[in-house]
C-alpha cells in the first residue's frame, strides 16, 4: 500500500471543504462569491515548474529511445520485463503527462488537479526506478548515465510539486477558515430574534374588593367565688373580746 504525506492527503480533503462553505457562504439571492484571482506569482512558479517537468519528459524519451535493451547482459525475462517498463514510461510520457500539465496550466491553484499531476511523476519515479537499476547492473555505462541524469531531474520535479502542494494547503486552510468565518457571521445575521413572551393586561374587568375575615368572639363566663371567700361561713370564728379598761386612781 502507497503512502502520501500528510500535505497530500489533506489537499485531497480540502476541494470539497471548500465547496460546501463556498456554497453556505452564498447571498440570500444564491449568488456564490466569486473566486479571487490567482497571484502572479504563483502563475509564474506553476509555469516555470512545467517547464522543467516537460524538458525531463522530452529528454528522458530520447535517452530511453537510445537504449539497446537486447544487447545487455542478462536473461530473456529482465529484458522483457525492462522493455515492458520503458514502454509503458514512453506512453505516459506522450500521452497522460501532457493532459494533465495542460489541465494544470488552465486552473493553475485547482489542488486535484495539482494531487494529479503529483500521482502521475510518483507512478513514473516507481516504474523508471527499476529500469535505472537495470541499466546500471546489465547496460553500458553511458546508458546508465543519461538514464540516472533523468531519474534525478524527475526527482526534483516530484520534490518541487511537493513543496508548492505544501504551500498550497496552508493557503486553501486560511481561505476555509476564513469562509468558515463568513458563514457564522451570515447564519448569526439571518437568524429570527427570540421569542418574547407577552403580558396581556384586562383592564374592563372592576376590580374586586378584598374580603375582611371577621374576628372570632370569645364568649366570657362569670367567675364563681371560692370557698374561702363566702361571707358568714360556718368556721364559728367571733370577733375578739374587748378587754376593760382601767379607772385611774384617785
Amino acid at each position: 500500500m502507497k503512502l502520501y504525506p500528510i500535505c497530500v492527503l489533506r489537499l485531497w480533503v480540502l476541494p470539497f471543504l471548500l465547496t460546501a462553505a463556498t456554497a453556505q457562504v452564498a447571498s440570500p439571492q444564491g449568488s456564490a462569491a466569486k473566486a479571487p484571482p490567482v497571484p502572479y506569482a504563483s502563475v509564474s512558479q506553476l509555469n516555470l515548474m512545467l517547464s522543467q517537468v516537460e524538458q525531463v519528459s522530452q529528454t528522458t524519451q530520447a535517452d530511453l529511445a537510445k537504449l539497446r535493451i537486447e544487447k545487455w547482459k542478462t536473461d530473456s525475462n529482465t529484458k522483457r520485463g525492462t522493455e515492458s517498463d520503458v514502454e509503458s514510461i514512453q506512453r505516459n510520457l506522450q500521452m497522460a503527462l501532457p493532459e494533465i500539465i495542460g489541465q494544470l496550466r488552465a486552473s493553475p491553484e485547482n489542488i486535484a488537479i495539482t494531487f494529479k499531476l503529483y500521482h502521475n511523476l510518483d507512478a513514473l519515479y516507481d516504474v523508471f526506478g527499476p529500469v535505472v537499476e537495470s541499466a546500471g547492473a546489465f547496460g553500458p555505462k553511458d546508458e546508465f548515465q543519461s538514464m540516472q541524469n533523468d531519474f534525478n531531474a524527475l526527482e526534483r520535479s516530484r520534490r518541487d510539486l511537493a513543496e508548492r502542494m505544501e504551500s498550497l494547503a496552508g493557503a486553501k486552510e486560511g481561505e476555509l477558515t476564513q469562509l468558515r468565518g463568513q458563514v457564522r457571521e451570515l447564519q448569526a445575521a439571518i437568524a429570527p430574534p427570540p421569542a418574547t413572551k407577552k403580558v396581556v393586561v384586562d383592564d374592563t374587568q372592576p376590580e374586586k374588593k378584598p374580603i375582611k375575615k371577621k374576628s372570632a368572639t370569645k364568649s366570657t363566663k362569670p367567675s364563681t367565688p371560692s370557698t374561702t371567700q363566702k361571707s358568714g361561713a360556718s368556721t364559728g370564728s367571733q370577733p375578739p373580746a374587748q378587754q376593760p379598761q382601767t379607772q385611774p386612781q384617785l
